[in-house]
């Protein structure tokens, strides 16, 4: 399986990219990218889905309701707003930029709904050189959601991030079965590192230099670091989903290399943090 898809390699005009459960091998998580620029329709199915802007700002009719999503300049700006879309529904947005619909094949049908910018927590987390910033839109204790769990992560340049290696890929008591895409911008057209790998059970490797809009599939694994070359911040989106019965985010750190996190505490958190100040 190709778990390492590039910018443009999987593009359905008008979106750039599109991961569906079928094209990843997988059961539930998926993801569009619009480059909106006027008027589309979006239906979702099966899914419920985000419409989160990664730049530029639209207006979403869905339902009866009328959504206008101030948006950002860009995913190292700011926080941005966003609406969710139920299942078996029809959406149209009106407006211009880079649009993403992260999406979870469901059964459950929830109403469409507004988030503001101002109600995702934004944290930082690690310290020194695994510094990042994540901001937490739709988590089980941040939105409600039926399947779907998103959220994004900014790395300073020269920074590690999804470190220590960590999966989440067994259904037990301190661990969750997610599927996980990675979609990944990086700042002044730069690159990045992705690293997935796996058990001899179950084998998976990849090493890929990343890009703005390329993707990586994780169907189970280790997954980290997320490598930031020196004087480019990284960006990555993710969007999970699972077969549980129950929406939850619980992962389980590589046990050769958990110790890392005990390092944090002798450390500063990256005075480049947060994204969005004065850097």
């Amino acid at each position: 399986m190709n778990l390492y898809r590039p910018a443009g390699s999987t593009a359905e005009k008008p979106f750039s990219a599109v991961i569906t459960p079928e094209s990843a091998g997988w059961g539930y998580s998926g993801l569009r990218i619009l480059e909106l620029d006027g008027t589309e329709t979006v239906t979702t199915g099966e899914f419920e889905s985000l419409v989160l802007p990664l730049s530029g700002r639209c207006t979403v009719a869905v339902d009866g309701e009328t959504f206008d999503l101030t948006g950002r300049a860009g995913v190292f700006d700011a926080v941005t707003d966003f609406a969710y879309l139920p299942r078996e529904t029809e959406a149209t947005l009106t407006g211009s930029g880079r649009i993403a619909l992260p999406a979870a094949k469901t059964e459950v049908k929830l109403p469409a709904r507004y988030q503001p910018a101002d109600k995702t927590p934004s944290e930082l987390r690690g310290a020194g050189n695994c510094s990042r910033q994540v901001n937490n839109y739709c988590l089980p204790d941040t939105f409600e959601a039926d399947r779907l769990l998103v959220c994004e992560v900014l790395t300073p340049g020269g920074n590690w991030s999804s470190y220590p290696p960590h999966k989440h890929d067994e259904a037990r008591e301190d661990e969750s079965e997610l599927e996980e895409i990675y979609y990944f911008e990086v700042a002044r057209e730069g690159m990045g590192y992705q690293r997935v790998y796996g058990t001899g059970e179950r084998p998976i490797d990849v090493l890929a230099e990343v890009r703005g809009g390329d993707v990586v599939l994780i169907p189970h694994g280790w997954h980290g670091p997320s490598m930031a070359a020196p004087g480019y911040d990284l960006y990555y989106l993710n969007v999970m989903a699972g077969p549980g019965p129950d929406r939850a985010w619980l992962i389980c750190d590589d046990p050769a290399h958990g110790w890392v996190r005990q390092t944090w505490e002798a450390q500063d958190v990256d005075p480049r943090l947060p994204f969005g100040s004065d850097r």
